[in-house]
């Protein structure tokens, strides 16, 4: 009896902790927290709008125009035609289909990308590589992690049929590529133009009627809207097959049936990013600056990784003993703080970032990094919090 009652004492003891402990969100780089109007949207769409789109009734026919208007949203948003704009499950699924299709039915023959892409790219490449054949060359990076642009152009000089593969913003450094020299680059060429914009939608403008991209890719909660939904900017003129086969869904691109309430919870999180986005990245930008100034003040030979880096990512090395750095997620975990040594999709990984590993020397990669990512939702109390548990460790 005596066990048992000690044993719930501990449980109770354990929850009222984890209960009472403040939690800092520090990983929006990762997902971000959905907007409340972006939820009350969902569910007024989901109470209301049950219907298949693809079914011919009124009823069907109400879900449609609910989807369709939420393309159009999307598209106003980005400056292109709603024709243009495909719904997915995530951007990872969209570059899966893009570069596959660009192999299967344009006839690349080569992908030009690099070793700091996301890994939705990156093994989408290897497998095509193995698959077909192809011709894979890697654009190098300087140490700040800019884009050998010289390179880039030596490499499309080739007569090859090419797809170039490059992202808008690293989602592990925040380091922004110029995507217009690299359209432009292309354009030289004739060669096709595949960017990963998730890390840049609806936090920098983007206008893609005038931005010589042919394929972009993005995801709902990245910008404050619900997992599982994303989309593809397909330009205008090209034609890509299907990846999924079953119905005509999506202009027959992408079959299944549409996610109704996540399509317009996507739509109302651009639209609202979007029209808040000068405030929130003034607010945002003033917090990266805050915590910067705030980490030099304790770790005085603490540096960034990356230049010219996007105002939402910090991405940076501290001097902190090279044995605490298994341990260091963990611990300020444990103070309920969240964040990353890089992608979410590798967190679980002892390996060293493979962005880092392209700009970094073996001795700066021992040292623990941390890429701290912010959201208008974050305040000046979490990184003095922040800071303060650092220092402890």
């Amino acid at each position: 009896m005596v066990l048992k009652l000690s044993f719930y004492h501990l449980i109770r003891s354990v929850t009222f902790y984890i209960c009472s402990m403040k939690n800092v969100y520090l990983d929006n780089a990762a997902t971000t927290s959905i907007r409340q109007e972006v939820i009350d949207e969902m569910v007024h769409v989901m109470q209301t709008e049950y219907g298949n789109p693809s079914s011919t009734h009124s009823i069907g026919r109400s879900a449609k125009a609910v989807m369709e208007h939420a393309r159009k949203t999307v598209a106003k948003q980005l400056h292109c035609t709603a024709s243009e704009i495909v719904f997915t499950s995530s951007a990872t699924e969209a570059t899966n289909w893009i570069l596959r299709s660009a192999v299967k039915d344009y006839g690349v023959k080569r992908i030009i990308t690099s070793k700091v892409e996301h890994h939705a790219t990156l093994y989408t490449v290897k497998a095509l590589q193995e698959e077909f054949g192809l011709t894979v060359d890697y654009v190098g990076v300087h140490p700040d992690g800019s884009l050998k642009y010289d390179q880039l152009q030596e490499l499309l000089a080739a007569a090859d049929a090419t797809l170039v593969s490059l992202m808008h913003v690293n989602n592990e450094t925040g380091v922004v590529h110029d995507v217009e020299k690299i359209g432009a680059l292309c354009r030289q060429v004739n060669a096709l133009f595949h960017c990963d914009t998730v890390q840049s939608v609806g936090k920098s403008e983007l206008n893609l009627q005038e931005l010589p991209l042919d394929f972009v890719v993005a995801s709902a909660h990245k910008f404050h809207g619900p997992k599982g939904i994303g989309f593809a900017y397909v330009r205008k003129g090209l034609v890509l097959q299907p990846i999924l086969f079953g119905g005509e869904q999506e202009k027959g691109w992408r079959a299944g049936t549409e996610s109704v309430h996540q399509i317009a919870g996507m739509a109302k999180a651009l639209e609202l990013a979007y029209t808040h986005l000068e405030e929130d990245r003034a607010v945002i930008a003033g917090l990266k600056s805050y915590c910067w100034e705030q980490i030099q003040k304790v770790f005085p030979e603490a540096t960034i990784n990356g230049a010219s880096t996007f105002y939402n990512i910090l991405n940076v090395v501290l001097p902190i003993d090279e044995s605490k750095t298994p341990m260091l997620l963990f611990s300020l975990d444990m103070k309920g703080i969240a964040l990353s040594r890089g992608s979410a999709c590798q967190s679980g990984s002892a390996k060293p970032s493979h962005v880092l590993a392209e700009m970094l020397t073996e001795d700066e990669l021992k040292k623990p990094s941390l890429r701290i990512s912010f959201s208008h939702y974050n305040t000046r109390a979490d990184i003095d919090y922040f800071i303060e548990v650092l220092q402890s460790i």
